[in-house]
């Protein structure tokens, strides 16, 4: 690393950002099972397993409502066919309940294979690292103490905002297994009202928007993809400007490049959403 105040500062930030962005790679590939050592999913399962009794209990209730709203009279119930109809839908339910975290792990597994598949078919082994052109390091190296005062204040602000853009990066990436953590946590109440047809649609929404988290994995590995070209080609640097300039467009034209990963992250949840038609 350069002696550089000013290179240093910038080099620093940019280390930062090239660790989330490495961890994010890490985390996005992990099940909620192997997150923090699967010490929050042990208490999840636990929890479940709690819920699960209520989940049963609402069946019924749900089963009873459903049937008093669409049958006319009890006579429609006597009928074989209805009766088998009411009889599947119930039995239907019940599995739901009963393997509803069995359920959830393996569409969680499915979009986890079609993650993975994303990585390899990109040729990423990891995300591209961020690093400074040699021209600016040289170029800053070689500037006096007092060209080197506005550099310090170009490289402050850019190295905030990198340093920020960054641990809001991580800290969307931890929102998503935060809520896979609450949807395997409550997922019995909802999937038991698929015992009635009335409240079935309940039941839909919450299959839905939990395939909408999953699937927000695989919004965020094409961001870090498309960002990772980005950072291949990294912005020319024009070697007859001053040190300040290059820094300054350098510095611009990659926190625009982050501000844009970031935005598609952070946005993760609502692409999925608008393409589920949710």
């Amino acid at each position: 690393m350069s002696d550089n105040w000013v290179i240093q500062n910038l080099e620093n930030a940019l280390n930062t950002w090239n660790e989330k962005l490495a961890e994010i790679w890490t985390l996005i590939t992990q099940s909620p099972q192997q997150f923090k050592g699967g010490t929050i999913w042990n208490v999840m399962v636990s929890i479940h397993g709690a819920i699960q009794a209520i989940g049963i209990a609402l069946l019924v209730l749900f089963f009873v409502v459903g049937v008093m709203k669409t049958c006319g009279s009890f006579a429609e119930v006597k009928k074989p066919e209805h009766a088998l109809k009411l009889f599947i839908r119930f039995a239907l339910a019940k599995g739901a309940v009963t393997y509803s975290l069995e359920l959830m792990l393996a569409l969680l597994s499915i979009v986890q294979g079609v993650i993975s598949t994303i990585m390899n078919a990109s040729g990423y082994g990891a995300p591209q690292d961020t690093v400074l052109p040699t021209e600016i390091v040289t170029a800053v190296e070689e500037c006096g103490f007092f060209e080197s005062i506005p550099l310090w204040a170009v490289t402050l602000i850019g190295s905030l905002f990198i340093t920020v853009l960054s641990f809001v990066m991580i800290m969307t990436v931890y929102g998503r297994f935060f809520k896979l953590y609450l949807y395997a946590a409550i997922a019995p109440i909802p999937l038991s009202t698929f015992a009635g047809e009335p409240s079935q649609s309940v039941g839909k929404s919450f299959i839905k928007s939990y395939a909408a988290v999953c699937l927000e994995g695989a919004i965020i590995v094409l961001a870090c993809i498309i960002f990772s070209l980005f950072a291949a080609s990294p912005p020319v640097v024009d070697p007859d400007a001053s040190a300040v300039s290059m820094v300054w467009t350098y510095v611009g034209e990659l926190i625009f490049n982050m501000l844009v990963l970031v935005g598609t992250v952070k946005m993760a949840d609502r692409v999925v959403r608008e393409m589920m038609g949710l």
